[in-house]
């Protein structure tokens, strides 16, 4: 071990451990007693595992099990549509030929530069004017997951990435297919999604990641605390429960697990799919 190899992991080290210790306190907070919380200096590790506080967080007076519910379901689709979308457009720009297709691409990646805040409003008096059998997308439950979900089912950034991953394949292959009486479904299916499977987990969990963190479209299209996501729910608990931070905490710990297990367990396909195209 050379002395400038031992910095390195010391460096690297630290910056592990300030990246991890918020984490770790959130978690472990989240099974401590209200007075081991409070007590200064404060407490590193729990004293036995307190369930009380996830008691608390789940039957206040904040649906937090319903909003969690709302948020696997709102993120569950978002995922996919944008996975099918994404699929279907990087395919059409790399493997279809069209008049225009380098114009429209760039101006299908000038949308990336569209502000969120920009169009929020536009989004919202759009999906609010709009109903489904006379009635109003926001009127029912099904109506308001349709509202929480449909500005976002398609967006640029999957198309750029699964693109840029579509263009290493190489043009013999899909001629070969092509003369062997391959189709473009068929093509797509069979032959070009199993090869790109990093590129396409990438979009995945990136678009996962994205849709359960979102906070202000759902704030702003749900009426009701029982038709919002669970990142409203929690600010919600911090508003009613202040006095309470084991509550707060145990809520956080319920939104962070999903998440935490899909950058654990996905890092490897982000890393890859994200540096698919960079090198040639």
């Amino acid at each position: 071990m050379r002395p400038g190899r031992v910095v390195t992991y010391v460096v690297l080290i630290g910056a592990a451990l300030l990246v991890i210790f918020p984490v770790y306190y959130v978690i472990a907070g989240s099974v401590m007693a209200p007075g081991q919380i409070s007590s200064y200096p404060p407490d590193l590790f729990p004293h036995g595992i307190f369930t009380g506080n996830y008691q608390g967080a789940t039957s206040s007076g904040t649906p937090i099990g319903q909003q969690y519910v709302n948020s696997i379901l709102q993120t569950s689709i978002i995922t996919l549509a944008q996975l099918i979308t994404s699929v279907l457009a990087a395919y059409a720009f790399v493997f279809m030929k069209m008049w225009g297709r380098s114009v429209l691409f760039g101006l299908f990646l000038a949308t990336l530069m569209v502000p969120w805040e920009s169009i929020v409003l536009p989004n919202y008096l759009t999906i609010t004017g709009w109903s489904i059998g006379g009635e109003r997308l926001t009127a029912s439950y099904a109506g308001t997951m349709i509202a929480l979900v449909l500005p976002f089912l398609a967006n640029a950034f999957g198309v750029f990435l699964l693109r840029q991953s579509f263009l290493q394949f190489p043009a013999e292959l899909r001629d070969a297919a092509t003369i062997d009486g391959c189709g473009h479904w068929r093509f797509l299916r069979r032959i070009l999604l199993p090869l790109n499977k990093p590129a396409l987990m990438a979009v995945g969990l990136y678009v996962f990641l994205s849709a359960w963190n979102q906070f202000f479209w759902p704030l702003l299209i749900g009426d009701s605390a029982s038709r919002r996501t669970l990142q409203i729910g929690i600010s919600q608990l911090n508003d009613a429960e202040a006095a309470d931070p084991g509550l707060i905490l145990a809520g956080v710990t319920l939104s962070i697990l999903p998440t935490l297990a899909i950058v654990v367990f996905g890092q490897r396909f982000i890393v890859r799919g994200l540096t698919a195209g960079a090198i040639r």
